[in-house]
């Protein structure tokens, strides 16, 4: 079975980026949410903590290794901090991990010193599509080789910093099969269209993208001529997003358990109502099931567990239930100010409201 007790390596890690969440991405969160946008300097210095660079190997450029399990603990302190900064501080990593996870060995060391080795810079990934039905087993952005060539054809929705990725991964339907495809800055037949607004997470700036006979060489295949298995890529997805539906649904638990035990109606605590307490309970208890179900399914990842993509779906399944309920019991229990944005909890409802319809917008 495995330890509950993280490394000495993991706890420096999530020590620090704790502290970033506190002291930098919490403070900042309700601006960036009202004015659509993230301070250049704040994603730099959630860059500068080296997560995505400890996970690559240092012949790529990077200085470790990659671990879901570290990957799920680090991530979920981001998004206590707020959402949308931890998923414009990943998004190089939606274009990053899926090469090292499938990438040809030449692909690995051409395309990941690049991303870790700098600054941050805009790679990203393109999976959702803009169709009720969406499935990424089931893609209908097509792709098909001609010749020395694949050529590409499709939309996709909701995708990080395409106005000024340097490259993203685009992924599609080859013969039945969901591959991805490394699509340089300015190809030929890529359009990216106006940022779009959602219900949530409105400072991260999020794009439709258009492919119209896209060519591309075969060797921009992920994984060469022979292709990939897209399921470590899609369980490194809802790895993540489970992670930070806990992170969000921990940051509405503990605001408003304070808000409870310090807010008086009619001369009691809030927090002795035993209504709320009981709501309390049952958002603190629903939060620990769907963390250990999370880390469960990151160890089975790690590990090589055969039923780890069925742990890892169920995680994010039961994480997007679990974050709505409590996010909307955090609204209830902060009554009229629940409804008033100057409390975050209303934020953190939007952006749970996300996690049903985000897979492929992070990756640990």
């Amino acid at each position: 079975m495995y330890s509950f007790e993280p490394s000495e390596e993991q706890k420096m890690l999530v020590e620090s980026i704790s502290r970033f969440a506190q002291n930098d991405l919490r403070p900042k969160a309700h601006d960036a949410d009202e004015e659509n946008n993230l301070p250049p300097k704040l994603i730099e210095k959630g860059w500068e903590l080296g997560y995505v660079q400890a996970s690559i190997p240092e012949e790529f450029g990077g200085f470790g290794e990659r671990s879901a399990v570290t990957g799920i603990l680090a991530v979920e302190e981001l998004a206590w901090g707020d959402l949308a900064g931890a998923l414009a501080i990943l998004t190089p990593n939606l274009f990053a991990t899926p090469i090292l996870l499938a990438g040809s060995e030449s692909q690995k060391q051409t395309d990941l010193p690049p991303v870790v080795e700098a600054e941050w810079q805009p790679y990203t990934a393109a999976l959702i599509e803009p169709t009720f039905d969406f499935d990424p087993n089931d893609l209908k952005t097509s792709a098909y080789q001609e010749g020395g060539e694949y050529i590409l054809n499709g939309k996709k929705t909701y995708v990080p910093y395409a106005n000024d990725a340097e490259a993203m991964i685009v992924y599609a339907n080859l013969d039945g099969q969901t591959q991805g495809f490394i699509v340089p800055k300015d190809t030929a037949g890529l359009e990216v269209g106006q940022r779009q607004k959602l219900l949530g997470i409105h400072a991260l700036p999020v794009y439709p993208v258009t492919l119209t006979d896209v060519r591309l060489p075969v060797d921009n295949r992920l994984g060469g001529p022979d292709g990939h298995d897209i399921a470590p890529i899609l369980d490194a997805s809802r790895l993540a997003l489970a992670s930070m539906a806990v992170g969000v649904s921990r940051a509405a638990l503990e605001y408003s358990s304070d808000y409870a035990k310090d807010r008086e109606v009619f001369g009691v605590k809030v927090a002795q109502k035993q209504a709320i307490a009981f709501m309390i309970a049952e958002m603190a208890t629903e939060i620990e099931a769907i963390r250990l179900l999370t880390w469960e399914a990151a160890w089975m990842v790690d590990t090589g567990k055969p039923q780890a993509s069925v742990q890892a779906y169920l995680a994010l399944t039961g994480a997007m239930d679990m974050a709505m309920m409590v996010t909307d019991r955090a609204v209830q229990i902060l009554g009229g100010h629940g409804y008033i944005r100057e409390h975050p909890v209303e934020l953190w409802m939007r952006n749970a409201r996300g996690f049903a319809m985000l897979n492929g917008l992070a990756i640990v």
